[in-house]
């Protein structure tokens, strides 16, 4: 599917000249039915020489297309994951209502917005962060047992949902476990880097999708993953292209 198609067609159709619905995007970025374990989705963008930024931040690589599947995301999970380094570097506070669509999210069953959580090993999210403070529903600060308990303290009191999750580094695997069993399962994975090298690490992550913005960076921006390397396996899902940019889905390859 090319959206919108290169040649023949009409602008915003796909490869048979028919326009990409909003059913159709919603059919490709979905998640499975019925799932009985947590299923990490993971969402990043990329310039096509592989810069992770510009000027410290992801927005300037998105176009209108990469915002859309990237609110899309949102809208189908049951739980935003992300590192609390990417976080504090995209200025994230909570998700409002007015953020998703409430139709779409009501006909699937789910929550009126997704709580974000927040991986952060020292604990160091702010119980007067935006993440915290106002929002409609609690954060959920993901954390070790080697965080300082005064901090894990103040942040239950601010009314976060805090889990240890190992002792010294967070283990990802317990994690997903303690999301499980608060019945949170569309896991919307929106980095960093160091987070998804940790998922990809742990054979975590079921379905990265990845949006190529046709810019050169250059520079000395970061790439997508960091970590150890493991490769792992994936098979191409999905195609579409929007304004020159490619915006890829891979899930897990079948053994």
């Amino acid at each position: 599917m090319l959206w919108p198609p290169r040649d023949g067609g009409t602008p915003g159709g796909n490869s048979t000249g028919e326009e990409v619905t909003d059913e159709e995007l919603e059919r490709l970025y979905d998640y499975p039915d019925g799932l009985d374990r947590p299923w990490v989705q993971v969402n990043f963008v990329s310039s096509v020489d592989g810069a992770v930024a510009v000027g410290g931040r992801s927005a300037g690589l998105g176009n209108a297309a990469d915002k859309k599947v990237f609110v899309l995301g949102r809208d189908l999970c049951d739980v935003v994951l992300v590192g609390h380094g990417t976080a504090a570097a995209e200025g994230y506070q909570g998700v409002r209502v007015g953020e998703v669509r409430a139709e779409r999210r009501a006909r699937l069953g789910l929550a009126p917005v997704p709580p974000i959580a927040v991986v952060t090993a020292r604990c160091s999210v702010e119980p007067s962060s935006p993440l915290v403070a106002g929002t409609p529903v609690p954060p959920i600060v993901i954390t070790t047992a080697a965080a300082p308990e005064r901090r894990r303290r103040a942040l239950v009191e601010a009314g976060a949902d805090v889990v240890v999750a190992g002792e010294a580094e967070v283990d990802l695997r317990v994690a997903l476990a303690a999301l499980d069993e608060r019945g949170l399962r569309r896991v919307d994975c929106e980095g960093g880097p160091a987070l998804f090298g940790s998922l990809v690490a742990a054979d975590l992550v079921d379905v990265l999708c990845v949006t190529f913005s046709p810019l050169l960076v250059g520079g000395d921006a970061g790439r997508i993953a960091t970590g150890p390397e493991v490769p792992r396996r994936l098979e191409l899902a999905s195609v579409l292209h929007a304004d020159s940019a490619l915006l890829l889905r891979y899930r897990r390859a079948l053994a």
